[in-house]
This record gives structure tokens, C-alpha cells and sequence, in this order.
């Protein structure tokens, strides 16, 4: 069983990062990140902070801007006209999930499609759909696909199962493996709460992708012997052995599956470490269109 951590395959898309950043700055040109937080949820406050953290590590603009829970749907929206009138600021994200009383689509479609470097944007989402490379795929999708590559697990022509039909994760990880080129042109199924018999279905699966956002969900029934398993699951659980009372677990149950996979992600350690760094790559990437570099 090949262990496929996250740390080293983000370490690659850093370096890629300073050098193009170093282009960049040659040039005079700064990226720009300006990430919004709604509210004070412990997680997002922590994942916001990590990004804030990596920008500066990488010598990029970074802008935090913290919001109270109550904000007003205007007042947010004006934020966002804010940010993508300002020359210096590249890439927008705003910290999903935001309270209840808030619409997030429309959020996400007031951002403008060149600085949404999130990826969610109806445009960006349409881009993907056409394999157009001018467009921005989301993170963790991007993620999950480049530890493919670099893991040097094929795609093409291979069967992809994707437990998961969020937008975030789900529809747009199947259409990048969908698409054309490297780490591409798989045979994709998008299962999902209500697909019937599903242990059946994803024993089919070459690779199998697990997003579902429920703990320990994947087993052994579920996997053919040698399958490739990519955990995009995030659980916190009770756990009194530890410390704060509770730890960090996949959608699979790592300990009962690993013997039989060829690869498999851990959790932590594995998807979660490449959504800030395709964060950051996303960014770059959102300068140097903007500059025609």
C-alpha cells in the first residue's frame, strides 16, 4: 500500500509558485489574495489564518478581511465590489459556509470571474466544462487531480468513482478527470445519498474518491482489491484517548481499508494540505493573466 501524503506533492506546487511569483515580481507585479471571513466559526478562522499564513510565507499581498456574523447581504456584497475594483488584489475568496441568512450564490456570482480564484463562479465553472485553461478549476478538485500526477497514478482510461455530488468537490472533480490531457480522460460515475446498491457501484472503481462528509463511511465492501482511494472527507470525532477530547477523520476508515488499496490518502495530511496550495497557485496564475505574463 503506497501512502499518498499531501506535504511533498504541496511542496511541488510551491516551488512552482516562487519561481513564477519571482517572474512576476521581475516584472514589478505583486499577486494579490484577499480572503473574507464572515462570522467566527473556530475552522474557518483557522483555515483563513492558515492562507493568510502560506501568502506571506510566499511573499505575496495578502488582505484579511474579518466581518461580524450579522452582516447584512448589501454590506457583504459592497465588500466584494470593493475588492474586485482594486488593482492591487488579484484573487477573492470568500470563507464558505456563511450564515444562514446570507445567499451565498449570490456571493459567489458578484465576485469577478478573473479574481475568483475559488473557482466557483458560473464562468469559471462553464470553463472547466469546455476545457477552456483560462478559467480557474476549484482547489480541492485541482488538488485531489494533481496528486494523481504526482503519485503517478493513471487516469486515462481508468474507472473513477466519486462518492460526493457537491459542487465544490463532487461535479467539478468529475469534470477535470473528465476532461482532456495528463491526469485526465477517465470514465467518471458521481454517486451520491440516494445511489441504490452503492457498495456495488464503487467496487467498479479504479480510483474511488470519497466526499461525502460522513465519518468512516467507506469500508472494505466498498473497494475492489488494489483500487486508489482519494479521501476528501474532513471529520472531527469524539475521541477521549486524545488530548482536546476529539481528532480529525477521513470519509474512509483508513485502518480497515489500507491493506487493501494500491494508494490511498490520509487524513490528516492528505487532500487537505493541497487546497491552499492550488489556492496559491490559482492566484499566481490570476496576475499573470491579468499582466499578460
Amino acid at each position: 500500500m503506497k501512502l499518498i501524503e499531501g506535504a511533498p506533492i504541496a511542496e511541488v506546487v510551491y516551488r512552482e509558485c516562487e519561481t513564477s511569483f519571482a517572474e512576476l515580481k521581475a516584472a514589478g507585479h505583486l499577486p494579490g489574495l484577499a480572503v473574507v471571513l464572515v462570522g467566527d466559526d473556530p475552522a474557518s478562522k483557522a483555515y483563513v489564518g492558515s492562507k493568510d499564513r502560506k501568502c506571506r510565507e510566499l511573499g505575496l499581498h495578502s488582505v484579511k478581511i474579518e466581518k461580524p456574523a450579522d452582516i447584512s447581504q448589501g454590506d457583504l456584497l459592497a465588500v466584494i465590489d470593493e475588492l474586485n475594483a482594486d488593482e492591487a488584489i488579484h484573487g477573492i475568496l470568500v470563507q464558505m459556509p456563511l450564515p444562514r441568512h446570507l445567499d451565498e450564490e449570490e456571493v459567489i456570482r458578484r465576485i469577478d470571474p478573473a479574481k475568483d480564484v475559488d473557482g466557483l463562479h458560473p464562468v469559471n465553472l462553464g470553463k472547466l466544462a469546455m476545457d477552456d485553461p483560462t478559467g480557474f478549476a476549484p482547489c480541492t478538485p485541482s488538488g485531489c487531480q494533481r496528486m494523481l500526477l504526482e503519485s503517478g497514478i493513471e487516469t486515462e482510461g481508468k474507472h473513477v468513482v466519486i462518492v460526493g455530488r457537491s459542487l465544490l468537490v463532487g461535479k467539478s472533480l468529475a469534470l477535470l478527470l473528465m476532461g482532456k490531457g495528463k491526469g485526465a480522460n477517465a470514465t467518471v460515475t458521481v454517486a451520491h445519498s440516494r445511489t441504490k446498491d452503492l457498495p456495488s457501484l464503487t467496487r467498479q472503481a479504479d480510483i474511488l474518491v470519497a466526499a461525502i462528509g460522513i465519518p468512516h463511511f467507506i469500508g472494505p465492501d466498498h473497494l475492489k482489491e488494489g483500487a486508489v482511494v482519494i479521501d476528501v472527507g474532513i471529520n472531527r470525532i469524539d475521541d477521549p484517548a486524545s488530548k482536546s477530547g476529539s481528532r480529525l477523520v477521513g470519509d474512509v476508515d483508513f485502518e480497515a481499508v489500507k491493506d487493501k488499496c494500491e494508494a490511498i490518502t490520509p487524513v490528516p495530511g492528505g487532500v487537505g494540505r493541497m487546497t491552499i496550495a492550488m489556492l496559491m497557485a490559482n492566484t499566481i496564475r490570476a496576475c499573470r493573466l491579468k499582466v499578460g505574463l
